[in-house]
């Protein structure tokens, strides 16, 4: 998780290099943000992604297990 931080934070520096020269209007400017706000919503999506518990694993290699069966009402 920190590599993408690492990321983030090189890509914040750059956009901010690339607004400065090019001016905060320019197309170059918004297209860096936007790589930054890309990276940002990556980094929240690995977050809220859960690890499965060990069941879950368990279910994924032998989906054909008694404990794997799911019956509908």
């Amino acid at each position: 998780m920190s590599n993408i931080q690492d990321q983030i934070e090189q890509e914040r520096d750059q956009a901010r290099a690339v607004c400065d020269t090019k001016g905060a209007g320019s197309g170059e400017c918004a297209a860096a943000w936007d790589a930054v706000e890309e990276l940002q919503a990556e980094a929240s999506h690995q977050r809220d992604t859960k690890p499965k518990n060990s069941l879950e694993r368990y279910c994924d290699a032998n989906p054909g297990a008694d404990e794997c069966r799911v019956y509908e009402e």
